[in-house]
């Protein structure tokens, strides 16, 4: 997969790739954002809640709680006059009237309703498929003594409360996976292949967006399905009525493309994504450019010829009185499918998965667990499947959280569109992060060699592809030091001059484990140069503070964009001096050549005393394990 330093990469100007439609997208390498989460909507409920296990008696509870809980991202709960041109007016209408899904997350009733098909569905079917959910899908509330400085705090989102009382690490909801034939609930990306696009897709197709552009058609598949005109989509997986109906229901409820223009990066107006583009050295214009070229290909190659099974709109029934149009196989429906697997999409059990219902679940930074894999008790045994633990002791109607992982601002942004406090400088996060990438250049001399050894001598079930990605961290107690493996990686590819020897067959196996330390005093310094342009080109292309509102104010798309821009700077920063540092004590480290000659026991200078045999303790020939 080619790509352009980020200075020459401008949307609209030039092009990464070129866009050949005869050719099925194939990718060279797709980095993942793993344990992804879910989108956010929402006020606050308690209607009476239920819970179940394997029993099919489903226990009535009446809700009381105090939901304590950091809100995410949507739109403020009272849609003050000040933001009256951002929210949108519900969408009610008679059976017969089409509603054009402008409904907005500011839309209690809407919203209200949504939870109320969901948990319908639950009560009906939930425990002959999910076999555990003791939770009740709500509209939470932002708490009334949230932070007035945080605007994240005063949005509104669907959550997931408690239906009973938990303690620390117990199992409030569990989804099998049926990854055979996918005739559950979760969704993952061989199902696209194997199950429902077989014989519709070319063999090997792979596009550039990966495993979530897989799912992104699982999804826009499901959706067809639910088109109230019928007859469209293809009719796969084969679910039995109680998971199909419950995977109706929440494809219902999933954020309509009008939500995500507010919710989610990918669907900013180009304005705000170019300042966001400006302010992370990950880059947005690639994911849409991703975006863009597999929705041509499969718009133009598959979708344009069988318009009826493949529909570029659909109508969805939105309980009984409103019918929605959505966009669906299109280049916008693909888009709005991606922006929603990116923001509710797990890895769990080696893969990327859609896990409905237990995606409804909010982040925390704390008092969380991520979604694990695990055994699942089924009449025949134990399946595997998904588990949501809970993160600390839960009481009935309690806000049930999970973390979405170990994810550096940016990505936060990008996949869930919020960046949460522990990806800020501003509340001394321990997770401010940027990244930096590197390449083995086109014009080596000894490329291949170089990417012989990453294919085969790095790491056994992981090679190395040529051009790779490293997370380089600040905040609180960071001392800047960039991670070793992006280190060794670039010893690798400064390899050169009289060092280049160590690139002989004779080393091949030992050259990974070589580089893990210093080899000489003109390959680090090549290295410690390579970190230093890299920081310094990523701070130079971040627009500059106090850009992004030219009237002195900014909006709240454009403050997320600056969260991310300083926490990204504080990173680079701190990486840029302790590197820094490094270049200037090159002559303190020890080299291969002083390490394997203190292995081979001639480190020390020679006397006349050394050639007596045994005397002395010093060197004897002969008497060294000599390792070629």
């Amino acid at each position: 997969m080619h790509t352009m330093a980020s200075s020459d990469y401008s949307r609209g100007q030039s092009c990464r790739r070129s866009n050949d439609l005869s050719s099925i997208p194939l990718k060279n390498g797709f980095l993942s954002t793993w344990s992804i989460g879910f989108i956010v909507v929402v006020v606050s409920l308690i209607s009476p809640t239920s819970s179940f296990s394997r029993s099919p008696n489903l226990q009535h509870r009446q809700c009381s709680h105090s939901l304590n809980h950091r809100p995410i991202l949507s739109i403020n709960s009272a849609c003050q006059s000040t933001r009256a041109s951002r929210c949108l007016a519900a969408s009610s209408t008679s059976d017969d009237t089409l509603a054009t899904a402008s409904s907005g997350i500011g839309d209690t009733e809407r919203l209200e309703k949504l939870a109320q098909l969901v948990n319908d569905a639950l009560d009906e079917h939930g425990s002959e498929v999910m076999k555990t959910f003791n939770a009740r899908v709500a509209v939470i509330s932002p708490d009334d003594y949230a932070d007035d400085d945080d605007f994240q705090q005063n949005y509104l989102r669907l959550g997931l409360v408690a239906s009973d009382n938990f303690k620390n690490d117990q199992t409030v909801a569990s989804l099998p996976f049926y990854d055979t034939d996918g005739s559950g609930l979760a969704l993952a990306p061989h199902l696209v292949a194997k199950v429902v696009y077989d014989n519709v897709l070319p063999e090997g197709y792979d596009g550039w967006t990966g495993d979530i552009g897989l799912l992104a058609m699982l999804l826009l598949n499901e959706m067809a399905r639910l088109n109230v005109d019928g007859g469209t989509g293809i009719d796969l997986p084969k679910r039995k009525e109680a998971a199909q109906s419950l995977m109706a229901a929440w494809v219902v409820s999933l954020p309509t493309p009008e939500e995500m223009s507010l919710l989610h990066p990918l669907n900013w107006d180009e304005n705000v994504q170019e300042q966001l583009q400006s302010s992370s050295t990950k880059k947005i214009y690639r994911l849409l450019d991703d975006i863009d070229d597999d929705s041509s290909w499969l718009n133009e190659k598959v979708w344009a010829l069988d318009r009826n099974k493949f529909p570029e709109t659909i109508k969805i029934q939105i309980g009984d009185d409103a019918v929605e149009e959505r966009p669906c196989f299109s280049p916008d429906g693909f888009r709005h499918a991606v922006s929603l697997v990116r923001s509710r999409s797990f890895f769990v059990d080696g893969s990327l998965r859609l896990l409905p219902y237990l995606d409804y679940a909010n982040h925390d930074d704390f008092d969380s667990y991520e979604l694990r894999d695990g055994g699942i008790g089924m009449l025949w045994g134990s399946a595997k499947g998904a588990l949501l633990k809970s993160g600390k002791k839960l009481g009935t109607g309690d806000e049930v959280r999970i973390s979405y992982g170990p994810k550096g601002p940016a990505d936060y942004l990008l996949d869930h569109g919020f960046v949460p406090p522990m990806c800020r400088v501003s509340s001394n996060g321990a997770a401010v992060s940027a990244e930096l990438s590197f390449e083995v250049d086109d014009a080596d001399r000894f490329r291949d060699d170089k990417l012989d050894v990453l294919e085969y001598e790095t790491y056994e079930l992981a090679p190395m592809e040529p051009l790779q990605t490293f997370d380089v961290t600040g905040g609180p107690g960071s001392t800047g030091e960039p991670d070793p493996a992006m280190i060794q990686f670039l010893r690798l590819t400064k390899l050169g001059g009289k060092d280049a020897f160590l690139l002989e067959s004779i080393f091949r196996k030992e050259i990974w484990g070589f580089v893990s330390e210093p080899v000489s005093e003109d390959n680090e310094r090549g290295a410690s140069t390579a970190v230093i342009d890299a920081c310094e080109r990523a701070l130079a292309d971040m627009m500059e503070e106090g850009e992004e509102g030219s009237d002195g104010t900014a909006s709240e798309k454009e403050r997320l964009c600056t969260m991310v821009r300083e926490s990204e700077r504080e990173a680079l920063d701190r990486t840029l001096v302790y590197a820094k540092q490094e270049a200037e004590a090159l002559d303190l480290k020890e080299y291969y050549q002083e390490r394997r000659l203190k292995s081979l026991g001639l480190d020390s200078d020679w006397s006349q005393e050394d050639d007596i045999l045994g005397e002395g303790g010093g060197r004897v020939p002969g008497g060294a394990d000599y390792d070629w």
